[in-house]
C-alpha cells in the first residue's frame, strides 16, 4: 500500500522560516530510518504559498492565482510518499516523527489510489498505459 505523508503548513513554514539545525539533523535521521526500512519512496519540503500558483479549472476557461493562500492549515508545507503494509505501520512510522513545526502541527496520511481501485473503468489498455509510464519514470 502506498501512502502520501502530507506536512500541513503553519504560519511560520508560510513565512518561510527554515527549521533549525537540529530539526534538520532530526528530520534526515528520520528519513534514514524511512530509507533503511525500505519505506520512502519520495520526500520533500515545499516553499511557502507566496512562491506559488494555483491554476483554476472552469469547463474549458483556466486562470492563474498568485500566492500566497489563506487558510494556512489547509496548505502543505512537506510530502512524503511511502510503501507500507497497511495504514496502521503508517500511522506508527508518523507517531516516530519529530515534530516538524516549532509548536501545534498536523501530519495527514492519505492512502494513493493503485490501478486496482478504478474498476473496470480501467481498461487493460488504460492499464498498459500506465505501467509504460511508470517504467519511463523509473528509468529516468
Amino acid at each position: 500500500m502506498r501512502v502520501m505523508v502530507i506536512v500541513k503548513a503553519d504560519k511560520d513554514s508560510e513565512a518561510g522560516v527554515m527549521p533549525s539545525e537540529q530539526l534538520l539533523t532530526e528530520m534526515g535521521k528520520y528519513n534514514e530510518e524511512l530509507v533503511n526500512a525500505g519505506i520512502m519512496l519520495a520526500g520533500e519540503g515545499l516553499h511557502p504559498t507566496s512562491k506559488g500558483k494555483r491554476v483554476h479549472f472552469s469547463g474549458k476557461n483556466r486562470s492563474v492565482v498568485d500566492g500566497p493562500f489563506t487558510e494556512t492549515k489547509e496548505l502543505v508545507a512537506g510530502f512524503w510518499l511511502w510503501q507500507v503494509r497497511s495504514m496502521e505501520e503508517a500511522i506508527e512510522w508518523v507517531k516516530r516523527c519529530p515534530n516538524p513545526q516549532m509548536g501545534d502541527s498536523d501530519i495527514e496520511i492519505r492512502p494513493v489510489f493503485e490501478m486496482d481501485d478504478f474498476g473496470a473503468e480501467f481498461t487493460p489498455e488504460l492499464r498498459a498505459q500506465e505501467e509504460r509510464l511508470r517504467d519511463a519514470i523509473t528509468t529516468k
